[in-house]
């Protein structure tokens, strides 16, 4: 005759549930945490890939060779041949975006794409442009700048973005605050040579 313990088909006891919710918990909010920072990681990583890109294009339109423009008379000759800046570029977009992604405007000469300035201004001196999406707003300026920290010196120039990726700071002028998230790389002209800091500096990336 086969005897049956009394307790074969218990179930679980509320200590052990509230054991496994806990687990459960703490698991959600590591998945949270690691998901927050990997999307953070890849929006900055566009604004340090684009100041690269921007930093690039920059020391290539120092290094061609230019030439002042004249109207030569008859047998004279043209002045020598410069390494010169260009001159600096305004922001894109104007306004920095507020925790979304702004298209660049394709427009020749708008004020809200990479299509404005001339030979020795801006964008199209730089040869830069950019047609996807952003969560930034780029600026290229010639000398110092505007971001403390970047290493640009008068000689040389800076290459910043200024966003708002988690939208509290609402749109505004491409400045540096504790709302903006701030990324900059400076550059000198030493002995006819430009010369990029080390590393582009930061503030506030996860802002």
């Amino acid at each position: 005759m086969r005897a049956y313990k009394r307790f074969d088909k218990r179930g679980f006891t509320l200590v052990e549930l509230m054991i496994v919710v806990a687990i459960i918990g703490v698991l959600a909010a590591l998945a949270i945490y690691g998901v927050g920072k990997y999307l953070a990681s890849a929006k900055t990583g566009e604004a340090k890939n684009t100041i690269g890109a921007i930093s690039r294009a920059a020391v290539g339109a120092y290094e061609r060779e230019t030439y002042d423009n004249a109207l030569l008379a008859d047998g004279a000759t043209s002045a020598t041949a410069m390494h010169v800046l260009c001159n600096s570029a305004g922001f894109v977009p104007v306004a920095v975006p507020a925790g979304t992604k702004v298209q660049p405007s394709t427009a020749d000469n708008d004020p809200n794409g990479f299509k404005t300035g001339d030979n020795i201004t801006g964008w199209k001196c730089l040869k830069f442009d950019m047609t996807q999406p952003t969560y930034y707003s780029y600026g290229y300026a010639k000398g110092v700048g505007t971001v403390t920290g970047s290493g640009a010196t008068a000689t040389g120039f800076e290459v910043s973005a200024f966003g708002d990726v988690n939208g509290d700071a609402g749109n505004a002028a491409p400045a540096t605050g504790p709302k903006i998230s701030t990324f900059a790389r400076g550059a000198a002209i030493r002995n006819g040579e430009v010369v990029l800091s080390t590393t582009i500096f930061s503030v506030n990336e996860s802002e």
